[in-house]
């Protein structure tokens, strides 16, 4: 018989949400860390810029792809023991990768690593959903635990530039291990195992489909990315995963025990705030791509103080997450949350970063978009975050939580590589309809820049358009998953 919950009981909660806020953090800043990185480790282990983008491919391929199945395996086997091997998985990855004597070491290592985050993230996520279930508190953890995920990137940039430039790139994965290890033990102390009572069969044919399906569209967008849209490993890697998808939904619709219950995207909340979260991580991609390049190579920014020049946006964002998710959504619903973060999005891409210039400085023209989008960015992603995992079953909430990751990995995917072939487009046009000069190639970057700000702005705006239409005005009662017992939190 399960224990009731005890007054005693509830101040663990906190501790809960300080263990997957950690957890969540490292999965984050990996992305945008290892960035960071490059060019030292480049110049270490001497591979060539063409080779470069597998080190961050790689670790896009295997956690996107594998996300799916990490978060079904939680909700089978129990969302403690997951998120304990993913933990220790990952901080083993990262050891190897710091410890990289070759190219093809580095990527194995980034590989591994993908492989164990898509454990650890859908577990993290899915655990803080049942651990704030029925409790008036759940409101606030979402949005202390949403300012971490959309924070950390830059958080990553920041790390990674101090690093890089005190210690070494190797440390940039080294750390992973100073923060996975001692969560690793929390986890033990704070989280009881709940495994799914009744033991349902793992749908493998629909973890295949999904897997390969969702591999080769996050392959094929990055393909395009380095390659072009019309190579011909592009055109069938992403005509293979289309394919592949709509087999993954046309099985998931008859088997009897699917890997993703497909009520849970079918509701038009949970389906609202997933497109808004792959819309709004495909937008966003462009402030730290291009924004990093802009104040490295046209202002002449060391890699710490860019990651320094990225704060302001960090703060906004951990001082407007919680208020919106406790004060705002409560009043009005998700909906016009989540539109005014679009626009807000739009705002900072349209009058800002779009407009600069070879000759534009950083307190007049990039910190006010920054500090714009570090609040439009809490305004999308908290309530999202919250809505995405409302009202699914207890033994479903890993498969959801695994869906928001999900969106987040693939928009970032098609953000890369939409984004990244119109500024080489852009800047190659550029260049080739002006005078050769000096300053010819700072003002070809620039304007590709530009140009990619220009379609993000245009991505924001579709955003807009599906909150708009597809957000309910007000989320509906639900109920949510049944609240953990007292000795689930320690």
């Amino acid at each position: 018989m399960l224990a009731a919950r005890t007054p005693a009981a509830e101040p663990n909660r906190w501790a809960v949400l300080a263990l997957l806020g950690v957890a969540q953090l490292m999965v984050v800043l990996d992305a945008t860390i290892v960035n960071i990185a490059l060019p030292s480790a480049q110049a270490d282990l001497g591979f060539s810029a063409d080779n470069r983008q597998w080190v961050v491919t790689a670790y896009a391929l295997a956690f996107g792809s594998l996300l799916l199945i990490g978060g079904k395996i939680g909700d089978l086997f129990g969302r403690k023991w997951t998120f304990i091997a993913g933990l220790i998985g990952f901080s083993a990855a990262s050891f190897l990768g710091g410890l990289a004597p070759s190219f093809g070491v580095l990527v194995v290592a980034r590989t591994l690593q993908g492989v164990f985050g898509a454990l650890l993230a859908p577990s993290a996520l899915s655990l803080l959903t049942v651990t704030f279930a029925n409790s008036p508190e759940r409101a606030k953890a979402f949005g202390i635990f949403a300012a971490v995920a959309t924070a950390g990137a830059s958080v990553g940039l920041l790390l990674g530039g101090i690093l890089t430039d005190v210690l070494t790139w190797r440390w940039c994965f080294y750390v992973n291990l100073l923060i996975a290890i001692p969560a690793a033990f929390a986890a033990l102390r704070l989280i009881v195992n709940e495994a799914h009572p009744q033991k349902p069969r793992i749908d493998v044919l629909g973890a295949a489909l999904a897997c390969s399906g969702l591999f080769a569209i996050v392959f094929g967008f990055s393909e395009a990315a380095t390659e072009s849209w019309s190579s011909p490993t592009t055109i069938i890697s992403l005509t293979a995963g289309v394919l592949l998808l709509v087999a993954f939904v046309i099985w998931e619709r008859r088997v009897a025990e699917p890997l993703l219950p497909l009520h849970i995207v079918w509701d038009r909340a949970r389906g609202g705030a997933y497109s808004s979260i792959a819309i709004a991580g495909a937008s966003v991609f462009a402030v730290f791509l291009f924004l990093t390049y802009f104040m490295q190579q046209n202002l002449g920014y060391s890699p710490l103080k860019t990651g320094v020049a990225f704060l302001p946006m960090t703060a906004m964002i951990f001082l407007v997450a919680p208020t919106v998710q406790t004060k705002v959504l409560p009043r009005v619903g998700a909906r016009p949350i989540i539109l005014t973060g679009m626009a807000l999005g739009a705002t900072a891409m349209l009058g800002f970063f779009a407009q600069l210039t070879p000759t534009s400085t950083y307190a007049a023209d990039v910190l006010p978009g920054l500090v714009i989008i570090g609040i439009g960015m809490p305004c999308i992603f908290a309530p999202s975050f919250a809505t995405a995992t409302l009202g699914v079953e207890r033994y479903e909430a890993g498969v959801a939580s695994a869906m928001v990751n999900t969106c987040q990995q693939v928009g970032g995917a098609v953000g890369t590589a939409v984004l990244s072939t119109i500024f080489t487009s852009s800047a190659a046009n550029y260049a080739s309809s002006h005078t050769p000069g000096p300053g010819l190639a700072s003002a070809a970057a620039v304007h590709g820049y530009t140009t990619a700000f220009y379609v993000a702005t245009v991505m924001f705006a579709v955003g807009f358009l599906v909150a708009a239409f597809i957000l309910p005005r007000r989320l509906r009662p639900q109920a949510q998953p049944a609240a953990e017992p007292a000795a689930e939190l320690g």
